[in-house]
């Protein structure tokens, strides 16, 4: 299964934009750039199913449980975010509400489906290429909190596949509470789960998207036989 926490960098009307330009909601500090296409393509190659919020991140991040006060930021790196400056307890609720609990109902109703099925749940993730001045010389992260099961195999693989500067919960990890989906979805479930941050200059133009998807696919599924887990299919249920 694989899951696209910050696929849109949609806002709805009536929150006016939460006080942004149009230059900064078309960055990364309101989606992740890149990532939807990606999965979508990993999504058709792999036939697994797909869920993706509709929502940007700075609405609802749909990778962080409702008491994080980053699942609503008031600053966003260099950002600051009007919209969500103040939010009182009602607020913040009705937005968990709208956002949060129909995306975690998804996950948690696919997962369920397959119950009686080897299963594997898949995070795809983009990351800037320079966060607060700072350049990021890693282009693929592997990450996992506490079952690293899959994350290692496919670190162990990926010299034999790409020549990209892969690194374990590097630009992120468990300690800045970025795995909320792995826990909630994957641990608490004992499914073999992990999480993917592309450098979203890798995944810029179609080709991109398709070639990272491509290789992404192939680590994956090489990974997933080392370990001997069986590959979920269902062809007759698409992307969430």
């Amino acid at each position: 299964m694989l899951v696209c926490e910050h696929a849109s960098n949609f806002i709805p009307p009536e929150l006016h934009d939460l006080g942004l330009s149009p230059e900064v909601l078309r960055s990364h500090i309101a989606w992740d750039p890149g990532a939807l296409p990606v999965a979508q393509a990993m999504s058709e190659r792999l036939d697994a199913v797909l869920v993706a919020s509709q929502v940007s991140r700075l609405v609802y991040d749909c990778n962080r449980p409702p008491h994080a006060i980053d699942a609503m930021p008031a600053r966003s790196e260099i950002f600051d975010v009007p919209g969500n400056a103040g939010l009182d307890v009602l607020e913040r609720d009705l937005r968990t509400q709208l956002v949060y609990e129909p995306f975690r109902a998804a996950v948690s109703s696919v997962l369920a489906a397959r119950s009686a099925a080897p299963a594997v749940l898949v995070t795809i993730h983009s990351f800037t290429p320079v966060y607060k001045g700072v350049r990021r010389d890693v282009e693929l992260g592997i990450l996992c909190d506490r079952d690293a099961r899959l994350a290692d195999e496919m670190l162990k693989l990926a010299p034999g596949l790409t020549s990209l500067d892969v690194r374990k919960n590097e630009p992120y990890g468990p300690v800045d509470g970025v795995t909320h989906t792995l826990i909630e979805h994957g641990l608490a479930n004992s499914i073999p789960n992990v999480m993917i941050e592309i450098r979203n200059d890798l995944i810029v133009t179609a080709q991109q998207q398709s070639e990272m998807a491509g290789l992404l696919c192939e680590l994956l599924s090489d990974a997933m036989q080392s370990l001997d887990i069986g590959a979920v299919r269902d062809p007759d249920q698409g992307a969430a």
